[in-house]
């Protein structure tokens, strides 16, 4: 393929942090060269392996996490709720979908962000951009402002000291169906819309009881006490993401060994680019933004340069349109990939097209348009017959206020109540679970999925 780790390089590239050290920057990438890998190939497979399955609308695929981690919320507790309340989302949209979850976490390594601009301005003020705790820090300093490559190696233990956790919580009785359920059961109880929820709580009652009269308890059935979960993230580091590439000693092919599941992002999916150039040689299953920019034309490009055998599980698109254009802009890109027989995903990602600023120049985002997005993909696959595989959400387990609405009807005057994100505002953890409830009702009205 003309295609090594370091090919990227001589391609051109944006969104890189200019790093003053470049001795430094040497030295810590040689340091994570020798770093055992954060995830193994057999479980990048596995994942492909289900991908594959929501290609055919034989499985949905929800992820979510924050938009940036931060190196100070590396905690047990802020880890153990973000994946406790994706657990929960999972379970409802299990049984709305008729179909298994494939669940991965914008988690263990989402530290870089992309930035509309290289520099900003406070009170007459210029530094460069915060571009995500991997890379330089979000203080308004011109110290804490400056690429610093050692922060790179602080992620990777960050990400390592996550992933145990992730593994222990998946495997050791954490993730046990009935725990999950009874959570559900305390949301379902505080929800204004209880009512409206309680119908599917109690079908989730009968069909836990009926597994069990028929012998299928957590003590004999270890899909009731663990489940698979997966990490991910934005591609966007690629000294990084290079450091930790490794062979696979089965099948000799290269894997981006820092997630099971990279993406390119809408600023950095350049057919000719470096992100693109990277990413095309490892065997990752892979994520691509699609925006409302995107042309039929490029969009083919890309999916012949990341996935040219057609692979099914190999490729996502990442549908990020907002609510008052996905009905326009999403429908032709349907047809273009369909036209072509290309075994693609297709996520919806209601979080970055919906992102609107409050009279306090405060960045929010709106759960009715963020559910509007939904269901506007959900309608344009069911007109163009294609399959719509999952939700892509920003999200978090603690109990944030920074998306306005919702049950709870948080307004412009909650946000400064509990704002906490450096970057984008997400979806608290009531909010989540009540995407995931007006989903699950979605997705059971629609043809296609079961249930």
């Amino acid at each position: 393929m003309d295609w090594t780790p370091q090919s990227w390089r001589n391609k051109p590239i944006r969104q890189v942090p200019s790093y003053p050290d470049q001795t430094k920057l040497a030295e810590v990438e040689r340091k994570l060269a020798s770093y055992p890998p954060l995830v193994f190939a057999g479980e990048a497979r596995r994942l492909r392996a289900q991908l594959a399955l929501a290609a055919e609308g034989r499985a949905f695929v929800l992820q979510g996490g924050d938009c940036a981690e931060s190196f100070s919320d590396f905690t047990a507790n802020i880890i153990r709720d973000t994946f406790r309340v994706l657990l929960q989302m999972a379970v409802v949209l299990t049984y709305g979908a008729g179909v298994p979850v494939v669940k991965m976490g914008r988690m263990a390594g989402q530290f870089a962000k992309p930035r509309s601009s290289d520099n900003e301005t406070i009170g007459g003020v210029t530094l460069p951009s915060y571009r995500g705790d991997i890379i330089n820090g979000p203080e308004f300093t011109p110290e804490a402002r400056v690429p610093d490559p050692a922060r790179m190696e602080s992620g990777y233990f960050q990400s390592a000291g996550t992933l145990n956790l992730l593994r222990a919580f998946a495997s050791g009785g954490y993730a046990d169906l009935h725990e999950v359920h009874r959570w559900n059961l305390g949301f379902v109880e505080r929800s204004p819309l209880a009512e409206r929820y309680r119908g599917l709580a109690s079908r989730l009652d009968e069909t836990l009881a009926f597994m069990a009269a028929c012998g299928m308890t957590s003590l004999n059935t270890p899909q009731i006490r663990e489940t698979d979960f997966y990490t991910s993230h934005e591609a966007l580091l690629l000294p990084y993401e290079q450091a930790l590439t490794r062979i696979d000693s089965t099948s000799g092919d290269w894997y981006a060994c820092s997630s099971h599941f990279l993406w390119i992002g809408d600023r950095t999916r350049q057919p000719d680019g470096a992100h693109v150039e990277f990413l095309r040689g490892v065997k990752n299953p892979l994520g691509l933004k699609v925006g409302p920019t995107t042309s039929a034309d490029d969009l083919l490009r890309l999916i012949e340069t990341l996935d040219p055998g057609n692979d099914a599980g190999r490729l996502t698109l990442i549908s990020r349109m907002g609510e008052n254009k996905v009905a326009e802009l999403l429908p032709p890109l349907l047809r273009a990939v369909k036209r072509e027989g290309r075994k693609v995903v297709w996520l919806c990602d209601p979080m970055h097209g919906n992102t609107i600023s409050t009279s306090l120049k405060v960045k929010t985002r709106s759960f009715d348009a963020i559910l509007g997005e939904v269901r506007g993909f959900f309608d344009a696959h069911a007109a163009e017959g294609t399959f719509a595989g999952g939700v892509h959400v920003e999200m978090t387990g603690r109990p944030v206020t920074e998306c306005v609405g919702g049950a709870h009807q948080l307004t412009e005057d909650d946000l400064g109540a509990h704002y906490e994100t450096f970057c984008d505002p997400r979806l608290n953890a009531e909010q989540s679970l009540e995407l995931a409830f007006l989903v699950s009702e979605e997705l059971k009205q629609r043809r296609g999925y079961g249930a």
